[in-house]
């Protein structure tokens, strides 16, 4: 009679197992997504290929290194042979001399404080002047709406030289005069520098706007030549 009554229970227990065993299963394939073998397959060709690039890319990058190194390297060997064969030359050095005397003597025979003290001033004027020039006066173009790259390299190159030229102009005077032991000579030649290299950055940047209005104005009659 017990067992009888138990049975029913027994069944449904069972039944409610199956349910929800069939239940877990269905969200566990729901949670899943199914793997396309083909895209995995693409996927790691891709992964591959990006692995070969990078590794080819970096491969070129050290070789182009190598090569650059080894050509700097020959160059400088090369040119210190061509360096100690010109200079164990008897022709070159007749050459040398006979470019380098002449300067020298001027140079012996200007050695008195008045030249230091033009030269110096001379070598001011050019500083401020293409450093005015460099500055304010490719300021003043590109305003206007032009600017010329040639003459900024002019003017980079003027002011490199006259930069030196000031720098062995000092030197030269301590070594061979007392120009530089007057602060009365110095001061007067730095200031005649900075009023002719004013003058000077004036003049080259009204001619510079002047060479712009004049490229325009060519351009402006090439244009309606052309449309005619």
């Amino acid at each position: 009679m017990f067992l009888h009554m138990l049975k029913p229970v027994l069944l449904g227990c069972l039944l409610l197992m199956l349910l929800f065993s069939g239940l877990g299963s269905d969200l566990v394939m729901a949670d899943e997504k199914p793997v396309d073998p083909a895209f995995s397959t693409e996927e790691k060709k891709a992964e591959k290929t990006a692995e070969e690039t990078e590794g080819k890319v970096e491969q070129a990058i050290e070789t182009a290194k190598e090569n650059t190194k080894e050509a700097v390297d020959a160059i400088h060997t090369k040119t210190d042979e061509i360096a100690k064969k010109v200079n164990e030359s008897e022709d070159a050095k007749k050459y040398s001399a006979g470019i380098l005397e002449p300067i020298y003597s001027m140079a012996e025979y200007m050695s008195f404080s008045s030249f230091y003290w033009l030269a110096f001033a001379v070598m001011v004027s050019g500083v401020i002047s293409f450093a005015l020039q460099l500055i304010i006066g490719k300021l003043a173009v590109l305003f206007r709406g032009g600017l010329s790259f040639s003459q900024i390299l002019t003017d980079i190159q003027g002011l490199v030289i006259s930069l030196v030229g000031l720098f062995y102009t000092t030197q030269a005077a301590t070594e061979n005069s007392n120009f530089t032991a007057s602060p009365a000579a110095v001061l007067s030649a730095a200031a005649l520098g900075l009023v002719a290299g004013f003058f000077f950055y004036l003049r080259g940047q009204a001619t510079e706007l002047e060479a712009l209005e004049g490229r325009r104005e060519e351009a402006r009659i090439t244009r309606a030549a052309k449309n005619k």
